[in-house]
């Protein structure tokens, strides 16, 4: 009976750790850790502005199309109609007029192609040129912009969530520092004071723990946000970026000059803001040019057929020998020579000119935006990695106050004032700490963009 009892304990044993296996195997594919790089990623890909702006490129690589379509090919219609008379009307076989009711059927096809139009058409094309390439670089920027706003939420996230990892290890060592005092206190070794003082750090401890876990759940709602995460879905970060080491900065590394140059050539605000220059000086060429003539080529067929119905006096020819009959073509060359329009297309070029000024206006204060930013980006970065060093040898000078005047709070040797204060001045350390080294990783991320990484490539 004894040997039957274990037996059904060990196979309810295997069945319990083979169905644990199980769930914990299905919730780890169902929650799954995600990496700086796949949220990125994953915001990119869900974008709503980066999918309107994928429309927009579409939209952009149409008109090119139609440009081209009408630049070099002609516009071909056909018609047809039908037309029955109960009344007086021309006899369309010895055009006279007659009473008799009829009817004819036409048929026409026409083409036309305009030969010369101030090179308009030709200009038409290179504009829809330059707007898919200034689309494609409204995508970049799109993307960047979403990558560099997840990072900064994923760091913010990566800075609450470890704090709040401290300040729980701090809450449950605070727990058995207020056991210990308590006992002190009962066996005379610690005054009431002592004890209170205790008590109300601890309190101060519990209430930082809960505002750091507020303000964890405020920064993981904003990065599910830009996302476009479910906020009901739990998302699981990896945490390894507090951890990874730092490569020791070196001065000579970053070249600003050399960065702006080719910054100034690549980056999206720059290829934009030049798109938009040719595009408006391809349109004010093409305001100068509508006040030259348009020749157009046009040409068609046609024939037509009539009968009476009704009416056995009259007798029409076949459809046959009336298609062959009735057709006719014509070829027609039309100059058009502009005299005076109300003065519209001096307006439209002085109009073209202004636009032509402004968008030369916005290259160059686009340039010297993107040179401020690089010598900003380059400065703050080296202000992180020095600030990012002290707060290091602070942080570890500091973890080495605190562990000593643990051991002499355990030993009686300290108050509980001066205990609170190593600990508050330890655990300000360490949140400087490890803010400094989340902002030299977001100041470093964004000068290697400059350099022309992107974001997801780092």
């Amino acid at each position: 009976m004894k040997k039957k009892f274990i037996s059904i304990f060990a196979l309810a044993m295997i069945f319990s750790v083979g169905t644990t296996a199980q769930v914990d195997s299905t919730a780890h594919v169902r929650q799954k850790v995600m990496t700086l790089k796949e949220c990125m990623e994953y915001a990119v890909d869900n974008s709503t502005k980066n999918k309107v702006q994928q429309l927009d490129n579409a939209d952009a690589r149409i008109n090119k199309r139609e440009a081209i379509l009408k630049a070099f090919t002609p516009s071909i219609s056909a018609n047809t109609n039908a037309y029955y008379n109960f009344g007086r009307t021309v006899d369309p076989e010895t055009n006279t007029y007659t009473n008799i009711t009829s009817f004819s059927n036409g048929y026409s096809i026409s083409a036309g192609i305009t030969l010369f139009d101030g090179f308009s058409a030709i200009n038409n094309i290179k504009i829809s040129q330059t707007a898919i390439k200034i689309g494609i670089s409204q995508e970049d920027k799109i993307r960047d912009e979403l990558c560099l706003s997840v990072m900064e939420a994923y760091c913010n996230v990566m800075y609450h969530s470890e704090m709040v990892e401290v300040l729980k290890k701090k809450v449950k060592t605070g727990k058995k520092n207020l056991e210990l005092i308590k006992k002190q206190y009962d066996l005379g070794q610690k005054s009431y004071p002592d004890v209170v003082q205790t008590e109300a750090d601890q309190a101060d401890t519990e209430y930082q723990l809960i505002n750091y876990t507020n303000n964890l759940n405020n920064a993981m709602l904003t990065l599910k946000s830009l996302m476009l995460w479910p906020t009901e879905k739990e998302l699981d970060l990896d945490r390894s970026i507090i951890n990874d080491s730092i490569p020791p900065y070196d001065d000579t590394e970053d070249a600003v000059s050399e960065i702006i140059d080719f910054a100034v050539n690549t980056q999206p605000d720059a290829l934009i803001a030049k798109g938009e220059l040719r595009s408006a000086k391809i349109s004010l060429n093409t305001a100068k040019w509508q006040f030259l003539p348009t020749l157009s080529l046009s040409g068609g067929w046609s024939t037509s057929y009539y009968s009476y119905p009704g009416n056995d006096s009259y007798i029409s020819p076949s459809f046959g020998s009336q298609w062959r009959n009735n057709a006719g073509e014509y070829v027609q060359l039309n100059l058009s020579i502009p005299i005076y329009d109300r003065l519209s297309r001096h307006s439209d070029l002085s109009r073209k000119k202004n636009a032509y000024r402004r968008a030369q206006a916005q290259y160059e204060q686009t340039k010297l935006d993107i040179e401020a930013e690089v010598t900003r980006a380059v400065q703050d970065k080296q202000g992180a990695m020095k600030a990012m060093i002290q707060a290091e040898k602070r942080a570890d000078s500091q973890s080495e106050t605190y562990k000593l005047h643990e051991k002499k709070m355990l030993l009686g040797l300290v108050s509980p004032v001066e205990f609170q204060t190593i600990s508050n001045t330890y655990l300000n350390a360490l949140a400087e700490r490890l803010n400094a080294r989340l902002q030299y990783f977001l100041k470093k991320s964004v000068v290697e963009y400059y350099k022309g990484i992107s974001y997801l490539n780092q």
